[in-house]
């Protein structure tokens, strides 16, 4: 894929932390009642919500794991990853973030915020050990960023209520979601879909 324009850390953080403050005040309007309803499939709100909040505690964790060397190149290459969108380990994990979350889930996205807040700005360019291998922060990032956008989308579809993403983070998910299909060959078709040329192919997904 042709070298393009790479947001810098700072740049990357600045808009990890926006959208993981959107997640936040989304979760506090959350019907109370209402943790137990569907969310994504066969997931509750509680299991999704508890997914997305993975995207903070997994960069938390990932600080804490240095990696040797870059194994996986890209935020684009990381979801190119075989089989790691199709783990069997995903709704495990995304059951047991919910219940971790316990009885105050905004208080507990509060304290994992407050950590990032206080980290990540002290943080370097550096190789971190993810799930796919190892990643330099500012490509992993863009990863959560995408994460916290699709699904703060989800949780509110499935609570019937709206959330206005702020407009830098639908346009660097945006952005991750095109460079991965592009990657993936299906560039054109997505090209074709959004200047109103063709319909995507039902189920069509970048991830």
């Amino acid at each position: 894929m042709a070298a393009s324009h790479r947001r810098n850390l700072r740049e990357e953080i600045a808009l990890y932390l926006t959208a993981a403050r959107c997640f936040r005040d989304l979760l506090a309007r959350l019907p109370v009642d209402g943790w137990d309803r569907p969310g994504l499939g066969e997931w509750s709100i509680r299991t999704l919500a508890g997914h997305t909040s993975r995207a903070l505690s997994t960069v938390l964790t990932y600080l804490d794991r240095p990696a040797d060397r870059v194994e996986v190149e890209s935020a684009a290459a990381y979801y190119r990853t075989p089989g790691l969108a199709s783990s069997p380990e995903v709704t495990p994990r995304a059951v047991q973030a919910g219940e971790q979350l316990g009885d105050e889930p905004v208080a507990a996205v509060d304290a994992m915020l407050a950590r990032l807040e206080a980290r990540l700005p002290q943080e370097t360019d550096r190789v971190i050990s993810t799930v796919a291998g190892g990643m330099r922060l500012g490509d992993y990032l863009p990863t959560r960023i995408f994460e916290l956008a699709v699904h703060s989308l989800d949780l509110a579809a499935a609570c019937g209520t709206e959330v206005r993403l702020p407009a830098d983070v639908e346009l660097a998910a945006g952005e991750l979601a095109l460079r991965i299909a592009v990657g993936r060959g299906d560039g054109a078709a997505l090209l074709l879909a959004l200047t109103g040329r063709r319909s995507l192919p039902q189920g069509f997904s970048v991830v």
